[in-house]
């Protein structure tokens, strides 16, 4: 009886902690009317779409975000995590920023542009456009949070993929195999761009080596046996977390108690396709959208034939 109480006790404080230190978008979806409907397969069950939108402090703040007001901030990362209806797969699927998108009333434009243009709202409604696939949630994160998550939990293991010297920060350069990372060495390996031939490409490759990384990391006994590492977690990188009104502790929990058994090797990260790069009409250098890929994706998400498409499709990152 006791350690229940214990037990109940400690997640009441991590849930608390959660909803007094992230901040909440009061509206982060566009007008219902413009939102395509809710994917229903025949047994009445349903996938989960969280669109993860990573930024740094350079950037306006949430409010400005929220508010469908312009402002100089765009999105430097943007992932659609997808979880079919049987809960026994996750799927990360990374846009590229550049890609080049219709924007609700503002023609076509960089995809990392809503949120310029006119917050989360309208980042939400233009992804959704473009993927024909409704958004759940909505989690903005500040890249900054993950410096302090990645030290909490003792570091992360990384193979990094290629040889590289930083263009600014603290770190001198990174060596292409087994790298053990602590909070600033992932910061500078998740933002990097201008030492790689093919730029966002490779960042995009890096940050999902190290999400799957950070993945693992938490997902081990070592950390989540740990009451004061699994508190740490909570308390240090919910202050760096803006996520809409519905994503509040108890839903949270549910999805963690759905996902119980997922593992690392059930997260599929991949980029989604495009036509490569090119330019605008207006001088801009571009990612050119591959639509029958984009397509093609919609509909796996919303048929649940994702395996499928991952096979015939894309690239995985490993």
């Amino acid at each position: 009886m006791l350690a229940t109480v214990a037990a109940g006790t400690f997640l009441f404080g991590l849930s608390a902690a959660f909803e007094s230190k992230s901040q909440k978008f009061d509206s982060a979806f566009p007008d219902e009317s413009t939102r395509p409907s809710e994917s229903v397969l025949p047994d009445g069950s349903s996938p989960l779409n969280v669109l993860v939108v990573g930024s740094d402090s350079r950037g306006a703040s949430s409010d400005l975000a929220e508010s469908g007001e312009a402002s100089d901030q765009r999105s430097d990362t943007m992932m659609l995590v997808h979880i079919p209806a049987d809960r026994k797969k996750m799927y990360v699927v990374s846009v590229m920023r550049d890609l080049w998108v219709p924007i609700p009333g503002h023609g076509e434009a960089k995809i990392n542009a809503a949120l310029a243009f006119g917050g989360v709202p309208l980042m939400v409604q233009t992804v959704e456009g473009f993927l024909q696939q409704r958004i759940d949630h909505v989690v903005f994160i500040d890249f900054d949070g993950f410096k302090k998550l990645t030290n909490v939990v003792g570091g992360v293991d990384v193979d990094v993929p290629l040889a590289f010297k930083p263009s600014g920060g603290p770190i001198d350069n990174f060596t292409k195999g087994p790298m053990h990372m602590d909070g600033d060495a992932a910061f500078w390996f998740v933002h990097e761009r201008y030492a790689f031939a093919d730029g966002d490409f490779q960042r995009t490759r890096n940050q999902q080596l190290y999400f799957r990384a950070l993945f693992t990391k938490i997902a081990s006994r070592d950390v989540l046996s740990n009451p004061f590492t699994v508190s740490s977690m909570v308390n240090d990188f919910a202050p760096y977390l803006t996520v809409d009104s519905g994503l509040d502790a108890s839903t949270i929990a549910s999805m963690a108690y759905e996902l119980r058994e997922i593992r690392p090797d059930d997260v599929v990260s991949f980029t989604l396709p495009t036509n490569g790069t090119g330019w605008s009409a207006d001088g801009q250098s571009i990612v050119l959208p591959n639509q029958a890929a984009a397509d093609a994706l919609s509909r796996a998400m919303a048929e649940g034939t994702m395996a499928q498409y991952v096979a015939e499709q894309v690239t995985v990152t490993k």
